[in-house]
Protein backbone atom coordinates (compact mmCIF):
# COMPACT_ATOMS: atom_id res chain seq x y z
CA UNK A 1 0.00 0.00 0.00
CA UNK A 2 1.54 3.31 -1.15
CA UNK A 3 2.12 5.66 1.90
CA UNK A 4 0.39 9.11 1.78
CA UNK A 5 2.25 12.23 1.13
CA UNK A 6 2.29 15.28 3.03
CA UNK A 7 3.97 18.49 3.28
CA UNK A 8 3.80 21.53 5.49
CA UNK A 9 6.24 24.62 6.32
CA UNK A 10 8.28 24.94 8.62
CA UNK A 11 11.65 22.33 10.56
CA UNK A 12 10.52 19.13 11.67
CA UNK A 13 8.90 18.93 15.19
CA UNK A 14 6.65 22.38 14.38
CA UNK A 15 3.04 22.27 15.27
CA UNK A 16 2.42 21.63 11.14
CA UNK A 17 4.31 18.61 11.78
CA UNK A 18 2.17 17.80 14.84
CA UNK A 19 -0.55 18.11 12.73
CA UNK A 20 0.43 16.05 9.97
CA UNK A 21 1.08 13.58 12.42
CA UNK A 22 -1.89 13.27 13.97
CA UNK A 23 -4.71 13.58 10.64
CA UNK A 24 -2.50 11.30 8.70
CA UNK A 25 -0.48 8.81 11.09
CA UNK A 26 2.10 7.17 9.50
CA UNK A 27 2.28 9.19 6.49
CA UNK A 28 5.80 10.06 4.28
CA UNK A 29 6.07 13.45 5.69
CA UNK A 30 7.98 16.44 3.79
CA UNK A 31 9.18 19.57 4.97
CA UNK A 32 9.29 22.82 3.17
CA UNK A 33 10.86 26.45 3.71
CA UNK A 34 8.26 28.40 2.98
CA UNK A 35 4.04 28.16 2.47
CA UNK A 36 5.22 28.99 -1.15
CA UNK A 37 6.96 25.95 -1.73
CA UNK A 38 4.46 23.93 0.35
CA UNK A 39 1.41 25.15 -2.25
CA UNK A 40 3.71 24.67 -5.16
CA UNK A 41 4.76 21.52 -3.91
CA UNK A 42 1.27 20.10 -3.62
CA UNK A 43 -0.02 21.94 -6.76
CA UNK A 44 2.74 20.24 -9.05
CA UNK A 45 2.63 16.86 -7.54
CA UNK A 46 -1.36 15.13 -7.08
CA UNK A 47 -0.11 12.95 -4.82
CA UNK A 48 0.85 15.40 -1.32
CA UNK A 49 -1.66 17.03 0.30
CA UNK A 50 -0.65 20.33 2.16
CA UNK A 51 -1.45 20.80 5.66
CA UNK A 52 -1.34 24.63 6.13
CA UNK A 53 -2.17 26.72 9.11
CA UNK A 54 -5.06 29.17 8.18
CA UNK A 55 -5.90 30.93 11.44
CA UNK A 56 -4.71 30.63 15.11
CA UNK A 57 -7.07 31.55 18.28
CA UNK A 58 -4.83 34.14 19.76
CA UNK A 59 -3.05 35.20 17.25
CA UNK A 60 -5.22 35.76 14.23
CA UNK A 61 -4.89 34.75 10.24
CA UNK A 62 -1.80 33.11 9.42
CA UNK A 63 0.37 35.72 7.02
CA UNK A 64 0.46 35.25 3.28
CA UNK A 65 -2.09 32.05 3.30
CA UNK A 66 -4.46 34.26 1.97
CA UNK A 67 -2.73 35.74 -1.08
CA UNK A 68 -1.46 32.08 -2.18
CA UNK A 69 -5.12 30.12 -1.92
CA UNK A 70 -5.91 32.25 -5.07
CA UNK A 71 -3.10 31.77 -6.44
CA UNK A 72 -2.83 27.75 -6.41
CA UNK A 73 -6.32 27.38 -5.63
CA UNK A 74 -5.83 24.04 -4.46
CA UNK A 75 -9.17 21.98 -2.84
CA UNK A 76 -10.07 22.04 0.52
CA UNK A 77 -10.42 18.43 1.86
CA UNK A 78 -10.91 18.73 5.93
CA UNK A 79 -10.22 20.85 8.55
CA UNK A 80 -8.50 20.40 11.75
CA UNK A 81 -7.98 22.13 15.01
CA UNK A 82 -4.52 21.57 17.22
CA UNK A 83 -3.89 22.53 19.84
CA UNK A 84 -0.79 24.27 20.89
CA UNK A 85 0.96 23.41 24.05
CA UNK A 86 4.29 25.05 24.32
CA UNK A 87 7.00 23.69 26.30
CA UNK A 88 10.35 25.15 27.97
CA UNK A 89 13.12 22.96 25.93
CA UNK A 90 17.02 22.84 27.46
CA UNK A 91 20.18 20.82 26.77
CA UNK A 92 20.09 17.56 28.42
CA UNK A 93 22.75 18.31 31.23
CA UNK A 94 20.94 21.75 31.46
CA UNK A 95 18.72 22.65 34.42
CA UNK A 96 15.83 25.74 34.74
CA UNK A 97 18.86 27.36 37.03
CA UNK A 98 21.64 28.08 34.19
CA UNK A 99 19.13 29.38 32.05
CA UNK A 100 19.17 33.06 31.02
CA UNK A 101 18.14 33.44 27.20
CA UNK A 102 15.23 31.75 25.76
CA UNK A 103 15.01 31.23 21.83
CA UNK A 104 11.66 31.02 20.21
CA UNK A 105 9.36 32.53 17.01
CA UNK A 106 7.93 36.03 18.33
CA UNK A 107 4.26 34.53 18.76
CA UNK A 108 5.71 31.66 20.93
CA UNK A 109 7.76 34.63 22.81
CA UNK A 110 4.30 36.69 23.27
CA UNK A 111 2.69 33.44 24.47
CA UNK A 112 4.61 32.84 27.71
CA UNK A 113 5.65 36.04 28.90
CA UNK A 114 4.57 34.52 33.09
CA UNK A 115 7.18 32.22 32.61
CA UNK A 116 9.74 34.77 30.74
CA UNK A 117 9.73 37.25 33.14
CA UNK A 118 9.20 35.05 36.57
CA UNK A 119 12.51 33.67 35.44
CA UNK A 120 14.28 37.08 34.31
CA UNK A 121 14.99 35.34 30.79
CA UNK A 122 15.57 37.63 27.59
CA UNK A 123 14.17 36.78 24.83
CA UNK A 124 15.94 36.10 21.25
CA UNK A 125 13.60 36.22 18.43
CA UNK A 126 13.93 33.02 16.21
CA UNK A 127 12.36 32.47 12.21
CA UNK A 128 10.14 29.25 14.05
CA UNK A 129 9.36 27.03 17.41
CA UNK A 130 11.10 24.04 15.79
CA UNK A 131 13.62 25.94 14.33
CA UNK A 132 14.51 27.33 17.59
CA UNK A 133 14.59 23.55 18.82
CA UNK A 134 17.17 22.58 16.42
CA UNK A 135 19.53 25.03 16.77
CA UNK A 136 19.54 24.49 20.50
CA UNK A 137 20.43 21.01 19.60
CA UNK A 138 23.45 21.98 17.63
CA UNK A 139 24.85 24.51 19.96
CA UNK A 140 26.85 23.57 23.21
CA UNK A 141 25.64 26.45 25.33
CA UNK A 142 23.25 25.45 28.26
CA UNK A 143 22.28 28.91 29.43
CA UNK A 144 19.63 28.97 26.41
CA UNK A 145 16.20 27.65 26.26
CA UNK A 146 13.42 27.02 23.82
CA UNK A 147 10.25 27.02 23.47
CA UNK A 148 8.77 24.22 21.03
CA UNK A 149 6.52 21.40 20.84
CA UNK A 150 7.00 18.22 22.72
CA UNK A 151 7.50 16.56 19.61
CA UNK A 152 10.65 19.07 18.83
CA UNK A 153 11.85 17.58 22.39
CA UNK A 154 11.60 13.92 20.77
CA UNK A 155 13.36 14.67 17.46
CA UNK A 156 16.30 17.43 18.65
CA UNK A 157 17.22 14.92 21.80
CA UNK A 158 16.19 18.42 24.05
CA UNK A 159 15.04 18.04 27.94
CA UNK A 160 11.80 19.01 29.15
CA UNK A 161 12.09 21.43 31.54
CA UNK A 162 8.42 22.36 32.06
CA UNK A 163 5.50 21.93 30.03
CA UNK A 164 1.96 23.93 28.89
CA UNK A 165 4.20 26.98 29.83
CA UNK A 166 1.92 29.38 27.79
CA UNK A 167 -0.48 32.20 29.61
CA UNK A 168 -3.13 31.07 28.61
CA UNK A 169 -5.13 27.66 27.54
CA UNK A 170 -7.21 27.43 24.25
CA UNK A 171 -4.54 27.69 22.10
CA UNK A 172 -5.72 26.58 19.35
CA UNK A 173 -5.02 26.58 15.25
CA UNK A 174 -6.77 25.72 12.41
CA UNK A 175 -5.01 23.91 9.57
CA UNK A 176 -7.12 22.98 6.22
CA UNK A 177 -6.12 19.88 4.57
CA UNK A 178 -5.37 20.76 0.73
CA UNK A 179 -4.82 19.02 -2.50
CA UNK A 180 -4.93 19.53 -6.55
CA UNK A 181 -7.86 17.74 -7.29
CA UNK A 182 -11.39 18.57 -5.84
CA UNK A 183 -13.08 15.85 -3.82
CA UNK A 184 -16.36 17.10 -1.94
CA UNK A 185 -18.36 14.72 -0.15
CA UNK A 186 -21.56 13.16 -0.75
CA UNK A 187 -23.99 15.14 1.21
CA UNK A 188 -25.45 13.31 4.74
CA UNK A 189 -27.76 15.27 6.37
CA UNK A 190 -26.72 13.69 9.25
CA UNK A 191 -23.57 15.33 9.27
CA UNK A 192 -22.35 19.34 9.36
CA UNK A 193 -20.29 20.75 6.36
CA UNK A 194 -18.02 23.89 5.89
CA UNK A 195 -17.88 25.48 2.31
CA UNK A 196 -15.16 27.81 1.45
CA UNK A 197 -14.61 30.17 -1.06
CA UNK A 198 -12.91 33.47 -2.18
CA UNK A 199 -14.49 36.25 -4.04
CA UNK A 200 -13.87 39.45 -5.60
CA UNK A 201 -16.78 42.00 -5.92
CA UNK A 202 -17.40 44.11 -8.77
CA UNK A 203 -16.43 47.49 -8.18
CA UNK A 204 -20.10 49.60 -7.40
CA UNK A 205 -22.27 50.99 -4.37
CA UNK A 206 -23.05 48.53 -2.35
CA UNK A 207 -21.80 45.46 -3.66
CA UNK A 208 -20.32 44.28 -0.31
CA UNK A 209 -24.13 44.38 1.74
CA UNK A 210 -25.90 43.33 -1.81
CA UNK A 211 -23.88 40.08 -2.21
CA UNK A 212 -24.63 38.83 1.68
CA UNK A 213 -28.04 39.48 1.03
CA UNK A 214 -28.63 35.63 -0.22
CA UNK A 215 -27.12 34.28 2.83
CA UNK A 216 -29.71 36.12 4.93
CA UNK A 217 -32.38 35.08 3.20
CA UNK A 218 -31.63 31.92 2.91
CA UNK A 219 -30.52 31.58 6.08
CA UNK A 220 -26.93 30.54 5.78
CA UNK A 221 -24.73 31.21 8.54
CA UNK A 222 -21.33 32.45 8.34
CA UNK A 223 -18.35 31.44 10.18
CA UNK A 224 -15.81 33.12 8.58
CA UNK A 225 -15.22 36.57 6.38
CA UNK A 226 -11.82 38.39 5.82
CA UNK A 227 -11.14 40.90 3.39
CA UNK A 228 -7.57 40.94 2.09
CA UNK A 229 -5.73 43.82 -0.94
CA UNK A 230 -5.22 42.11 -4.29
CA UNK A 231 -1.69 42.62 -5.24
CA UNK A 232 -0.35 45.27 -2.92
CA UNK A 233 -2.84 47.57 -4.23
CA UNK A 234 -5.86 49.28 -2.45
CA UNK A 235 -8.06 49.42 -5.62
CA UNK A 236 -9.38 46.04 -5.20
CA UNK A 237 -10.20 43.61 -2.84
CA UNK A 238 -10.59 40.15 -2.52
CA UNK A 239 -12.54 37.65 0.43
CA UNK A 240 -12.35 34.92 2.16
CA UNK A 241 -15.84 33.49 3.17
CA UNK A 242 -16.46 30.26 5.39
CA UNK A 243 -20.25 29.52 5.54
CA UNK A 244 -22.14 26.64 7.08
CA UNK A 245 -23.29 24.04 4.28
CA UNK A 246 -23.13 21.91 1.74
CA UNK A 247 -23.10 22.70 -2.13
CA UNK A 248 -25.81 20.14 -3.13
CA UNK A 249 -28.10 22.05 -0.22
CA UNK A 250 -30.90 24.61 -2.05
CA UNK A 251 -30.49 27.21 -0.01
CA UNK A 252 -26.38 27.49 0.12
CA UNK A 253 -27.04 27.08 -4.10
CA UNK A 254 -29.22 30.07 -3.57
CA UNK A 255 -27.02 32.16 -1.32
CA UNK A 256 -23.74 31.82 -4.34
CA UNK A 257 -25.89 32.20 -6.94
CA UNK A 258 -26.80 35.72 -5.59
CA UNK A 259 -23.41 36.56 -4.17
CA UNK A 260 -22.38 35.52 -7.97
CA UNK A 261 -24.26 38.81 -9.43
CA UNK A 262 -21.99 41.00 -7.62
CA UNK A 263 -18.74 39.75 -8.09
CA UNK A 264 -16.44 39.69 -10.97
CA UNK A 265 -14.95 36.38 -9.97
CA UNK A 266 -15.95 33.37 -7.41
CA UNK A 267 -13.84 30.66 -6.68
CA UNK A 268 -15.43 27.65 -4.64
CA UNK A 269 -12.19 26.17 -2.69
CA UNK A 270 -13.71 23.14 -1.27
CA UNK A 271 -16.90 21.45 0.35
CA UNK A 272 -15.97 19.21 3.53
CA UNK A 273 -16.81 18.00 7.12
CA UNK A 274 -17.12 20.39 10.15
CA UNK A 275 -14.68 19.29 12.45
CA UNK A 276 -16.08 18.19 15.54
CA UNK A 277 -14.04 20.41 17.74
CA UNK A 278 -17.15 23.09 16.77
CA UNK A 279 -19.18 21.39 18.27
CA UNK A 280 -17.92 22.24 21.85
Amino acid sequence: MTKIKIAFQGEKGAYSHLACEEIFKGADIQNCATFEETFKLAFDDENYKAIIPIENSLAGRVADIHYLLPKYKLQIYAEHFQKVEHCLLSKPEANISDIKYVRSHAQAIGQCQEIIKKNKFKPIISADTAGSAKELSENKDITIAAIASELAAKIYGLKILQKNIEDESGNVTRFLVMGKNANQPEYDKSKKYITTCIFRLKSEPSALYKSLGGFATNQINLTKLESFSVKNTFDQTNFYLDLEGHLEQKAVQKSLEELGFHTESLDILGVYEASAYRQK
